[in-house]
C-alpha cells in the first residue's frame, strides 16, 4: 500500500500527544494559544475559498433552479472553479485516481461479483480524488452454502466529478443517463465514506447492472442444449408417434407414450427450475447492488454538489492545521537549525515509532505555511522558528490584519 500525506489522526490528539515536547504547563498552554489562533486563520482562508467555489459553481449546480442559474451568467467561471477546487482536495490531502485504477474496478468487484455497465459519453470529464487507504477482511457468498473470507481495500473518503456534456451531444449519443435525473451541462459532486477500491464504479449515478459473460453461459447454454436434447429425444417422438397412430387408427401404446412424455416433461421440468435458479441468481445480485447504493448514499454519502464544499473545505483546514503544528513543533524543540530532509525524518520516524502509522509527511507544504505565516525561517536551506512567545505576537498580528477595513 502507497504511503500518503493524509495524516490519519484529529488535530485535539495531535496537540496532545505533541504537548509531551514542552517543558513545563505554561508552554503547553501558549502552544495551544498559538494552534488556536492559527486554526482561526486558516478557517477565514477556508471561509473565503467556500465563497470563491459557491461563487464560481452557481452556473454549474444542478441542485439550484434554471431561473437561478441564469443570474450566474457572466459571473461564474468554470476555470476558475476547477483550479480552486484542485487546490482545496491538494490541501485536504486527496490524490486523484489513476485511470488504471479505475479500469481495473470497472473490469473487477469485491463484494457485489456483479458486472456494471457505465456509459462514459454522459460526461464531458469525470474524475475521481481519494484520501486514506485501509484493509479488511470481508465474508463474501461464493456459492449457495459457501462463505469465503477475503481481504478487501478500502478508500477512506472518495469524492467523484461529473462534468455531464450537454443536451445535444446526449442525444446525439443516445446516451442513457439512469434512473436519476441530471441536468445537462452541470456538474455533480459527491463524497462518500469507506467505499471499496475494486468498486469505484458502485458510485457512479448511471451504472446499469447487467450479466456477466459466465451468468449468460450458466442461464443459456443448459437451457438451450438441454432443451433440445429433451425435446428431439423424448417429447417430439412421443407426440409423432401418438398422432401417427391416430391418423392409421392403429392402436396406440398408451403406457409407453404416456411414459416417454412425462419423463420428457419431468425433465424440462428441472431444466425449467435450473434456469429459473440461474436466472433468480442475477436478480439476487441486483437486488444486493441496490441495497449496497442504498447503503452508500443513506450511510455512506458525506455530501453532493456545493455542500459537499464543507466536507472538503472542513478536511483541508484540517490537514493545514495539522502539518504546521507537526514542523512547527518538532522545529521549536531541535537545539539546532534542521533541513527539510531531517524534519522529514524525525516526524516520519515519531508516528512509526509512537502512532503506529506509516505515512509520507509533506514536509515541503508544511515549512511553506510556516513561511507564509510568518512562524518559519530559511537559512543555508536549514529551518528554525521564532521563539513561542514571539510566535503568538506574530500570529496575532496576522489576525488582527486579516480583517484590515479601518483606512487611516
Amino acid at each position: 500500500m502507497t504511503r500518503e500525506h493524509y495524516i490519519p489522526f484529529n488535530k485535539e490528539f495531535l496537540l496532545d500527544q505533541t504537548a509531551a515536547f514542552a517543558e513545563d504547563q505554561k508552554k503547553v498552554e501558549d502552544f495551544k494559544k498559538l494552534f488556536d489562533i492559527i486554526e482561526h486563520y486558516y478557517h477565514h482562508e477556508a471561509f473565503n475559498l467556500n465563497r470563491n467555489l459557491k461563487q464560481n459553481y452557481a452556473l454549474f449546480d444542478p441542485d439550484l433552479s434554471e431561473e437561478e442559474r441564469k443570474g450566474y451568467i457572466g459571473k461564474s467561471d468554470f476555470s476558475t472553479f476547477k483550479k480552486t477546487l484542485l487546490k482545496v482536495l491538494e490541501n485536504g490531502n486527496y490524490r486523484r485516481v489513476e485511470q488504471e485504477v479505475l479500469d481495473k474496478a470497472f473490469k473487477d468487484s469485491d463484494l457485489i461479483g456483479l458486472k456494471l455497465a457505465i456509459d462514459l459519453n454522459a460526461f464531458k470529464d469525470y474524475e475521481l480524488y481519494v484520501r486514506g487507504q485501509h484493509k479488511t477482511k470481508e465474508k463474501i457468498t461464493k456459492y449457495i452454502f459457501w462463505k469465503k473470507e477475503i481481504e478487501i481495500e478500502y478508500y477512506d473518503r472518495v469524492m467523484i466529478y461529473l462534468n455531464y456534456n450537454e443536451a445535444d451531444y446526449l442525444t446525439k449519443k443516445k446516451v442513457k443517463l439512469g434512473k436519476v435525473p441530471v441536468d445537462p451541462g452541470s456538474i455533480v459532486l459527491k463524497i462518500f465514506k469507506r467505499v471499496p477500491k475494486n468498486d469505484l464504479e458502485t458510485i457512479f449515478p448511471n451504472a446499469i447492472p447487467k450479466m456477466s459473460a459466465t451468468d449468460k453461459l450458466l442461464l443459456w447454454v443448459p437451457g438451450i442444449f438441454g432443451g433440445v436434447s429433451l425435446l428431439s429425444a423424448k417429447v417430439i417422438p412421443a407426440l409423432i408417434n401418438m398422432y401417427e397412430a391416430y391418423q392409421t387408427g392403429e392402436a396406440i401404446d398408451l403406457l409407453n407414450s404416456k411414459t416417454s412424455l412425462n419423463q420428457g416433461l419431468i425433465a424440462l421440468g428441472i431444466l425449467s427450475a435450473y434456469c429459473f435458479r440461474q436466472y433468480n441468481n442475477f436478480i439476487n445480485k441486483k437486488i444486493r447492488y441496490s441495497k449496497m447504493l442504498s447503503d452508500s448514499l443513506y450511510f455512506k454519502n458525506l455530501g453532493n454538489n456545493s455542500g459537499a464544499f464543507y466536507s472538503l473545505l472542513n478536511s483541508s483546514e484540517e490537514e493545514i492545521l495539522k502539518e504546521t503544528i507537526l514542523a512547527y513543533t518538532f522545529l521549536h524543540k531541535s537545539k539546532n537549525p534542521l533541513t527539510a530532509e531531517e524534519l522529514d525524518n524525525q516526524i516520519e520516524s515519531w508516528f512509526k515509532t509512537t502512532l503506529n502509522a506509516n505515512l509520507d509527511f509533506d514536509v515541503k507544504d508544511a515549512l511553506l505555511k510556516l513561511k507564509n505565516i510568518g512562524l518559519g525561517i530559511e537559512n543555508n536551506n536549514k529551518w528554525e522558528v521564532i521563539p513561542l512567545e514571539k510566535s503568538l505576537i506574530k500570529i496575532d498580528q496576522l489576525w488582527d490584519e486579516a480583517f484590515d477595513y479601518y483606512q487611516k
